[in-house]
């Protein structure tokens, strides 16, 4: 099928908006030169300090003696509750978002009434959190997203970007900074869905809803792409100059025919990297283009490549060149800032809203002059152009460029007195985000090197300069939330990617270490039967296994409990020897039949049955053995072990038995939870309590810890399922199709594969439940959490 070119002229549209933006930098530009909005501002400031500046507040000491890290955001909302800021921090911090991201007018009667609701909603979710005694709350959980998917029946959509968000991260190349690029992509898909939540009401139709919030998080995600795989990736060093050429061309002629080429001969070395990203870029750039309706289609073309260009052209300059001039450094920032949040309706195709282009295209220098001040320094040592860098570098040399700094408060004064009228509301707002960063520098760069940057950039006005610093030192309940969840979202993205690699890494290591152990040594004497079993037993055990149970065993005892390595390698090599027994017999002609396991020819298949039953059997019985050599613990407790060990062995046999004779039957969900549980659950509750029983540790946390194992392992089984019906032969190590093949009843023939998904993630959910029973995080055990529904074999 044809798809229709892009009808609008794309230079004329950067033409028009360039003409636009030169006339806002001409105002602008007057302001500063003749210095009117100075005795506005130091007025507004004066007005504002009222509720700003405080006496000492005997709450705050009554409430926690001293104000809370705001790193610690339990703590801090409690203290912000208990000392009476609370209701006016969600106010502002919610309005803001209004103003910045959805382009609200203040004033505007909906509008207050909205933030007073979500600020309500926000201060109860908190409160609720508190009074729950919960942790840390983990703001970008995979839990916590889908229950929010749940709760508006949009689960298939946040499956969907879930798994999104995992191939970027595991696709971003190792130049960029993933955690920075997946803030961004998830702003970007929260800002879209709040400009869709914000056209729903009461009175909308509850399908309307889910079809709306649906098509929001795919659109958000889709054009949030563009910024890691975009600008991020043109940015960087990644790409050769020749292949960014190739790929802003590429770009450019898609948003000029609406049609994204193929990708064609690519002349470079990232052709992996560039593969992914088109075939990423191309799928999103559709859903957008194929979203929009036909008469909106060419305002999503012409902001796109307003965009687009503006960026470019800041792209092509270097810090070398000393001879741009205002308009070169500022007209792209004012073009860039404004289409970026114009072109957000443009995806959605929204509605007109009157005043909002107004609002939104002078708005955006503000924001962008603030992220540049506080990036200035990165920007230098990158050599990148902005207008501080670019300052820094020539204003001994050039006399005629303008302070950015001091266009930042002409901007604050049109903003506040031009665009919102001097409404109070908004003079609150923007005054309060102003000195909010200029405190947030002051603390990142220490007092020294933040009076060093003052004295550059705040020496030209200095009556408006001494009442700025005054409010920085003195001023106080400038905090805003999205700042805190934006700290926090990078921090719990750095941290969980040191956790993820320290996950991983501890499963390579603790494997190789498990496939040594698991070898077993012929004595020269061993009868020449004995001899040919042992050599049938290294065959099954020296396969391409997990080794999950004994790793996750390995994990509980030595790094959670402080066992000795050495003196539990007997209940590992157990663990794995007990489960390599099962899955021999699994395969056997009489049970699965199959012909492959863990890359190679199943056991029958090599020698026999009647040979790989006795190994089965062999393998269990050293198991045993193993077990009963744990010198090192209370004989009692290892005689618990054993018996624990003995019923879960019967309990898995018995679900054998149970899916045995299911086979050609059409199970209930129900029985196939039981079947699941029993062949595949136990395994992962006996690597749990096998060391938390030799730990001696309380039924309480073993009961947590059953619970966990219970829910991972059906989620560990439904994946198991969606791989046999989807999956990657080469990948996973056997045939695809097997169950399908066997007409087994499996999580996806019963539920299909959609079903089958939203059951793996509730049970994901209930796991994820459990840990936050547990007496202190376990953070392997999340990122097992994770695996578990994320692997692909």
């Amino acid at each position: 099928m044809n798809q229709p070119k892009a009808e609008a002229n794309a230079d004329e549209a950067y033409r028009l908006a360039e003409q636009k933006a030169s006339q806002y930098f001409a105002k602008l530009s007057q302001q500063l030169v003749n210095n009117t909005h100075i005795d506005a501002l130091i007025q507004d400031f004066r007005i504002w300090q009222k509720t700003h500046i405080h006496r000492w507040n005997w709450l705050s000491w009554f409430a926690g003696k001293r104000k809370p890290d705001a790193n610690d955001t339990q703590k801090y909302m409690h203290w912000l509750s208990a000392t009476g800021k609370i209701d006016d921090y969600l106010d502002r911090s919610i309005s803001y978002i209004y103003m910045r991201d959805l382009g609200q007018a203040l004033d505007n009667p909906k509008t207050k009434d909205k933030i007073q609701r979500i600020a309500k909603d926000t201060k109860a979710y908190f409160m609720r959190i508190a009074s729950e005694a919960q942790r840390q709350a983990d703001y970008i959980s995979p839990a916590a997203l889908y229950r929010w998917g749940q709760r508006e029946q949009i689960e298939e959509a946040v499956i969907w970007v879930m798994d999104k968000l995992k191939h970027v991260a595991a696709n971003i190349p190792p130049e960029l900074d993933a955690a920075q690029a997946q803030r961004k992509l998830i702003k970007i898909i929260l800002g879209v869905v709040l400009h869709v939540d914000d056209e729903l009401t009461e009175d909308t139709p509850r399908e309307e809803r889910i079809a709306k919030l649906d098509a929001a998080i795919r659109l958000g995600y889709s054009y949030g792409l563009t910024y890691p795989f975009v600008d991020d990736l043109l940015d960087s060093q990644v790409l050769t100059t020749q292949e960014k050429e190739q790929y802003s061309a590429m770009i450019q002629q898609a948003l000029h025919t609406g049609i994204v080429p193929d990708l064609g001969e690519w002349k470079g070395p990232q052709l992996e990297v560039i593969r992914y990203v088109h075939s990423e870029l191309r799928e999103a750039f559709e859903y957008i283009r194929d979203y929009q309706r036909e008469e909106m289609r060419h305002t999503f073309f012409e902001q796109s490549y307003v965009f687009f260009q503006s960026q470019e052209i800041d792209r092509g300059k270097k810090l070398s060149n000393a001879h741009y001039t205002n308009e070169d450094l500022y007209i792209p920032i004012i073009i860039k800032s404004a289409s970026s949040r114009l072109i957000v309706r443009s995806v959605l195709s929204a509605p007109e809203d009157e005043g909002f282009d107004l609002r939104t295209f002078h708005y955006g220098i503000y924001n962008q002059l603030a992220d540049d001040f506080a990036d200035m320094f990165d920007d230098m040592q990158a050599e990148a152009v902005t207008p501080y860098t670019y300052y820094l570098k020539y204003r001994d040399l050039r006399p005629d460029l303008i302070n950015p700094y001091e266009l930042y408060w002409a901007v604050i004064s049109f903003l506040i007195h031009d665009v919102y009228h001097s409404n109070a509301k908004a003079r609150e707002v923007i005054l309060d985000r102003a000195i909010n960063g200029l405190k947030r520098c002051r603390e990142r760069l220490g007092q020294a090197k933040y009076d060093e940057v003052m004295t550059i950039f705040a020496s030209g006005q200095p009556g408006l300069n001494h009442v700025v610093r005054q409010m920085v030192r003195k001023a106080d309940d400038v905090d805003f939330l999205d700042k805190l969840l934006r700290d926090q979202v990078v921090l719990q993205l750095s941290n969980g990617k040191q956790e993820k690699e320290a996950f991983q890494q501890t499963i390579r290591t603790v494997r190789e270490q498990i496939n040594v152990e698991l070898q077993i040594d012929k004595a020269a004497e061993e009868l020449d039967m004995k001899g040919k079993l042992m050599d049938a037993a290294n065959y099954s055990l020296q396969g391409d296994g997990k080794r999950l149970r004994p790793i996750l065993t390995w994990v509980m005892g030595v790094q959670e409990y402080g066992l000795s390595e050495s003196a539990i390698m007997p209940l590992l090599r157990s663990m794995e020897y007990m489960h390599t027994a099962s899955l021999i017999f699994d395969d056997l002609p009489t049970q699965d039949n199959a012909e492959t396991r863990r890359g190679r020819s199943t056991l029958h298949q090599l020698h026999n049955s009647a040979t790989a039953e006795l190994t089965g059997l062999f393998l269990i019985q050293r198991a045993i053995r193993e077990q009963s050599s744990l010198q090192r613990f209370d004989a009692q407790t290892v005689l618990k072990l054993i018996q624990y060990s003995a019923m879960k062995a019967e309990d898995m046999c018995m679900g054998q038995a149970m899916d045995l004779g299911s086979k050609g039957k059409l199970l209930s969900l129900e029985e196939l939870n039981t079947i699941c549980f029993y062949k595949t659950g136990i395994a992962f509750e006996a690597a749990l309590v096998m060391p938390a029983i030799l730990a001696e540790v309380k039924d309480e946390e073993i009961d947590a810890l059953k619970t966990f194992a219970y829910h991972a392992g059906i989620a560990f089984q439904i994946r198991d399922d969606l791989l046999d019906y989807g999956g990657d032969q080469h990948i996973l190590g056997k045939p695809a199709g097997q169950d399908e093949r066997n007409n087994n009843s499996t999580f996806v023939s019963i539920l299909g594969e959609t079903g089958a998904q939203k059951a793996m993630w509730e049970h994901y959910c209930l796991a994820a439940d459990s840990l936050r029973q547990m007496p202190k995080p376990i953070p392997f055990l999340k990122h097992l959490l994770d695996y578990l529904v994320g692997r692909e074999r």
